[in-house]
């Protein structure tokens, strides 16, 4: 399979996932994006034996954009702590076909997370169980029929952005689970991790990595306005 390497150093590497990928192994026994980079490294660097490569946090499989791996335990484990400690700052880019009330707020819900149904619910008030999720969200760009928003993730919850934007009214176009009518063709939905930026674990030098967006109309249209802001 043919992968996007945006960053590589001696410790990280930093990959665009595309919308089909699992991160990690799951039930479905496809190939993860982690077997993917092994065997990436292994090639590129003729290396014998197992390739270390440590998953510091996920994407669901219909989401695309940026996913950091580590590439030696010592990186692993200081990322592990920095994403633990909102370290880490993620920004998505999401097409939704619904306008926002506002064109930028902060959404704070609690959410529920069932996992027979792989699936959480968001609630304006606490619940037991519930874990409080926080994003900011902006508007960026629109078009006849949908609108782009930008989304720095405050907190890393489950389906936590398709979850919080379907509360306000604003379903991920594809997002079926999240109450968008119709799926897209290729099974996506249609949000992407555009940019990551933190403290490099090791070096200390400061790491900003944007995704190139999916090779689609759509996403090529929001983009080609939202660098005309």
């Amino acid at each position: 399979m043919e992968m996007t390497v945006v960053y590589e150093d001696n410790h990280i590497i930093i990959v665009n996932k595309t919308a089909s990928e699992i991160v990690q192994g799951d039930k479905t026994g496809d190939t993860p994006l982690s077997e993917t980079v092994k065997q990436y490294l292994k090639e590129k660097y003729a290396k014998p034996g197992n390739v270390f490569i440590g998953v510091t946090h996920r994407l669901d499989r219909p989401v695309s954009g940026l996913v950091v791996f580590a590439k030696t335990s010592k990186a692993l484990s200081r990322l592990n702590e920095m994403f633990r400690l909102g370290q880490v700052h993620k920004t998505y880019w999401a097409i939704v076909k619904n306008a926002p009330p506002r064109e930028e707020g902060q959404l704070v819900h609690y959410l529920v997370r069932n996992e027979q149904q792989n699936k959480s619910y968001a609630y304006d008030t606490e619940k037991r169980g519930a874990k409080r999720a926080e994003l900011h969200y902006r508007l960026i760009a629109r078009s006849e029929n949908y609108y782009l928003l930008e989304v720095d993730l405050k907190t890393g919850r489950h389906h936590q952005i398709r979850c919080q934007l379907a509360k306000m009214g604003c379903p991920i176009k594809g997002d079926l689970k999240y109450g968008f009518p119709r799926s897209n063709p290729d099974g996506s939905i249609c949000l992407h991790a555009r940019h990551v930026s933190f403290i490099h674990p090791v070096s200390k030098l400061q790491i900003d990595v944007t995704a190139p967006l999916p090779e689609d109309r759509l996403w090529s249209s929001f983009e080609s306005a939202a660098l005309s802001l």
